[in-house]
């Protein structure tokens, strides 16, 4: 956890003195490692309730939110100045929405996304989210290595955090900036000998669907899996939208209305449920 600490305030730049926000809860790692961070190298910590909502007062130099935080924060007026005036934020413990991103392109000061795991205590790569050196790849730190296996899953080599090499479940695609991740491996849906990333698929149809949404599997004879589209409520253009922005073999074969998109206690996809509610019960589409 000491290492851990060093490497990240290093990356970043911070020094004893600097001011850090806890405000997440003390049950999850990612808490933890906010008072490890300042205890190690010195940073005065300052502690608020955690909240969905959090609120603190004075200049920040260092804070660790989820995305569910940064964007409560965006959508409350004062929250979202308090939220430009942290001069490192790094943001953690689930995906991160494409309109939320884009949200922070303006902000003055440097915003991060993490990558990183348990067993890594906290995170072993950031990736920029905003300002001329946003990127799509996740730029490990100076003691990490990563390569692929034959699955192209993400191998990590972090000597300083964990004794061993870890063999993630992570699908991703290495280059000259870093990594990138493209879907969890039991997140492949096998097609007519077609993998297609259940993630990518949500991606290509993130900017044009506006009606809540999540991608799916279903059993079938003949293709031995299906890509389905469950969709919250209506979308009597969803058909005409898969087949124009998807490639012809990721297009759903099945798209099922929902009441409401299943999700987690984190506000991360219910992948498991969504998988039992595309045998549908209710209002179904079949596609060619």
């Amino acid at each position: 956890m000491e290492a851990s600490a060093r490497i990240t305030c290093e990356f970043l730049g911070l020094h004893e003195g600097d001011t850090a926000l806890l405000c997440m809860s003390l049950d999850y790692i990612a808490g933890k490692m906010m008072v490890v961070r300042s205890l190690v190298c010195g940073l005065r910590l300052i502690s608020v309730s955690p909240s969905g909502l959090p609120y603190w007062e004075g200049t920040i130099d260092f804070a660790a939110m989820v995305p569910l935080q940064v964007w409560n924060l965006l959508h409350n007026t004062e929250g979202r100045e308090r939220l430009k005036q942290i001069r490192n934020l790094i943001i953690g413990g689930g995906a991160i929405d494409e309109a939320l991103e884009l949200e922070l392109q303006d902000f003055p000061n440097t915003v991060w996304s993490t990558y990183g795991m348990t067993e890594t205590l906290s995170h072993i790569a950031l990736r920029r989210l905003n300002g001329v050196e946003h990127s799509l790849f996740y730029k490990p730190f100076n003691d990490v290595t990563v390569s692929l296996n034959e699955e192209q899953c993400l191998v990590i080599n972090a000597p300083a955090v964990c004794d061993r090499t870890l063999i993630t479940n992570d699908i991703a695609e290495l280059s000259e900036q870093g990594f990138r991740i493209l879907g969890r491996k039991d997140n492949v849906i096998c097609s007519g000998g077609i993998k297609i990333q259940i993630e990518e698929v949500e991606r290509l149809l993130r900017p044009h669907l506006s009606t809540p949404y999540i991608v799916t599997r279903a059993r079938d004879e003949k293709f031995g899996e299906v890509v389905v589209l469950l969709i919250e409520g209506t979308s009597d253009d969803a058909q005409q939208i898969c087949h124009r922005v998807l490639p012809k073999y990721w297009q759903p074969r099945r798209i099922v209305t929902v009441p409401h998109i299943p999700m987690t206690e984190t506000g991360k996809p219910a992948r498991a449920e969504a998988e039992r509610l595309a045998i549908p019960l209710g209002r179904s589409q079949e596609l060619l």
